[in-house]
């Protein structure tokens, strides 16, 4: 089944944490904390629409010069989304260069930043390579049920944490899936082709069932029409379903009052990416350090319902040690949802 995202950590789980979230046929993706970008190959960096940051503690945060270098230049905007404090952190990181020449790039870079406090309301600053990045303040707004991004393909939903400082977790969900019947296409003469991405964005955006889509015929001739209706192609050649649902959550303490953000951000993702940055032996130091031990992540994975637990962030003391981490925590995940079935 041809699947519409296509998440991937961008490094090895002992290293700076990171979510590559392709946005297939759409050329473009989601990045869920700027950690170190090396491992991300410039073509992949240059389809990134939109950065949501956890927090700016150094290592979910050092990629933004990285990611600023592969886009400087170009003709491109780009959304960075976290918590309070982002807008002047990006302002200085950029009020930290000379851009005396910048007239002379032919694209303009726009950057647009949005902080999230926890009474929900969205401040945002618009910065311009056009201007020499100097800031322009936007309208606030309310960011309602946590919604941060409302896309006509996907929503992406934060919600803060508890780090010793607050820390958004995110959860990005398709609105539907639509799956294309290649069989279906070729019956009706049609060849498969990026028309059909021209066809699944008007089905996602709602366009009048009328709409006249273009088409790309197989074999043409004088009897075949360039365009065919919306309904026409939806009633033949697609079929809906529920979209998959992700889940990132990373440098959270195990309380009371993150557990119920954690399983209610999460209950029932397709995929939980979930750091484990302690074994359940150190569970002391992991309280110490505001982190989750594996045992942790995979019990709050159950408790979410979530149908795959992928774990991450583990502390570099364990290097060597990582199936110890991997079983812990399948062990927990799997054994809760046990106990819960039995029940």
């Amino acid at each position: 089944m041809v699947k519409y995202f296509d998440p991937q950590l961008i490094s090895d789980p002992f290293d700076d944490p990171g979510l590559f979230l392709d946005l297939v046929f759409e050329r473009r993706a989601l990045l869920f904390d700027l950690g170190d970008l090396s491992s991300l190959a410039p073509r992949k960096i240059l389809r990134i629409a939109h950065v949501f940051i956890t927090h700016r503690h150094m290592d979910h945060f050092i990629g933004f010069d990285q990611l600023l270098r592969c886009l400087l230049g170009r003709q491109k905007s780009i959304g960075i989304w976290g918590p309070l404090g982002l807008i002047a952190a990006v302002q200085n990181k950029l009020s930290a260069y000379e851009w005396n020449l910048i007239e002379g790039y032919e694209g303009n870079l726009q950057i647009h930043v949005s902080e999230l406090s926890p009474n929900g309301e969205l401040t945002s600053a618009r910065f311009c390579g056009a201007n020499r990045f100097v800031r322009e303040d936007l309208e606030s707004t309310t960011c309602n049920d946590g919604v941060l991004l409302d896309d006509p393909g996907f929503t992406v939903k934060g919600a803060f944490l508890e780090h010793g400082i607050p820390v958004l977790a995110f959860a990005v969900e398709e609105r539907v899936r639509i799956n294309i019947c290649r069989s279906r296409v070729e019956e009706m003469g049609l060849a498969v082709g990026p028309w059909l991405n021209v066809f699944k964005q008007a089905i996602l955006a709602g366009e009048s069932p009328q709409k006249p889509i273009p088409v790309h015929w197989s074999n043409p001739d004088s009897t075949s029409t360039p365009t065919l209706p919306l309904d026409v192609l939806q009633s033949k050649i697609m079929k809906l379903t529920h979209g998959r649902k992700i889940a990132y959550v990373v440098d959270a303490a195990y309380t009371p009052e993150n557990a119920d953000a954690i399983v209610s951000l999460a209950r029932n993702a397709d995929i939980l990416f979930i750091e484990a940055h302690f074994l359940q032996e150190d569970a002391e130091r992991a309280t110490a350090r505001n982190h989750l031990t594996a045992h942790q992540a995979g019990a709050l994975a159950a408790c979410s319902n979530v149908k795959v637990l992928h774990t991450f962030h583990y502390s570099p003391r364990y290097r060597g040690r990582e199936m110890e981490i991997v079983q812990e925590a399948d062990a927990a995940f799997r054994g809760s949802r046990r106990a819960e079935e039995s029940d």
